[in-house]
């Protein structure tokens, strides 16, 4: 928990520079609060999860209920923001279709109110204390009855959503790269295709491990032995994919197009007015601050 925090912070440092001149320095857009919302909301997802994990400070049985719920809703809520920056892409990458628009909204609303149900349906059944062993403090969370499928049914949601996004992702990218071949503009805007499906071939890659460690994680080989040393491995490095995927990776989906449009226009300052009117008279994907 301590290491998955410690390298939040660490790439908040390192990427500090890039965010001032992308995000704080330019004209403000939803991505620009969706960005700085999941990055720092990770700065306090963390500090959370190093409190639960000192050992030597006492936080009480009410101290472990709320720190449990806290983690539980904040990353329900670092899932909605991140939906909706795929979703913003998509909607860019559709020529910003408005039948688009209304599927994915549809989609996202129908997978996160599900999503929290399951979650709130979970936390009713949680019983949480803190043990006291040796001298030391540790919170520890029971669960009432079988929670199996209920702490399952969010990440096979959000997967579900996720291969999704991917799929249409894909199609979209094929489709102008076919196209593009047919323009002058091809590179500039085949180049900025390119880097939307890197970066979210980067996320949807990350997801999957996440979802496949967390669906590990809830089986009944680690629900029988909470407190085994296997136990514990599995689900500290559980901690650490998860922390890197939401709030590492997840905020460079739109800090790495921010980059690659800062060095588009840098380098075709002449043409600028140009490649700015191509964009707009093909449709193709709309590069401006707003993803």
């Amino acid at each position: 928990m301590v290491a998955g925090s410690a390298g939040v912070i660490y790439d908040l440092v390192l990427t500090l520079g890039q965010e001032v001149e992308l995000v704080w320095m330019q004209r403000w857009s939803l991505m620009s609060i969706l960005y700085l919302s999941v990055r720092y909301l990770g700065v306090v997802y963390s500090i959370v999860q190093i409190l639960d994990s000192i050992p030597t400070i006492s936080i009480t049985d009410a101290g472990c209920k709320i720190m449990y719920s806290a983690i539980i809703w904040m990353t329900l809520a670092v899932n909605i923001m991140l939906g909706a920056i795929t979703a913003t892409r998509l909607y860019a990458m559709y020529q910003r279709s408005r039948k688009m628009l209304i599927f994915l909204v549809v989609t996202l609303l129908l997978v996160n109110i599900s999503n929290g149900v399951f979650l709130a349906m979970g936390i009713s059944r949680a019983s949480e204390e803190e043990l006291v062993l040796f001298g030391t403090y540790q919170c520890t969370v029971s669960f009432k009855g079988d929670v199996q499928i209920i702490k399952s049914m969010p990440w096979i949601l959000s997967t579900a959503w996720e291969i999704l996004a991917l799929c249409l992702a894909g199609w979209i990218a094929v489709h102008h790269f076919r196209d593009l071949q047919r323009h002058s503009a091809g590179g500039i805007i085949g180049d900025f295709v390119t880097v939307l499906m890197k970066t979210h071939a980067v996320y949807f890659s990350s997801f999957v491990v996440v979802s496949f460690f967390w669906l590990g994680e809830v089986s009944p080989t680690f629900t029988t032995d909470l407190f085994s040393l296997k136990t514990e491995i599995y689900r500290g490095f559980l901690q650490i994919i998860l922390v890197v995927q939401m709030f590492v990776v997840g905020p460079r989906l739109i800090l790495s197009v921010r980059r690659h449009r800062a060095e588009v226009m840098e380098g075709s300052n002449p043409g600028t007015g140009m490649i700015s009117f191509a964009l707009q008279e093909r449709g193709h994907v709309s590069t401006s601050s707003s993803i």
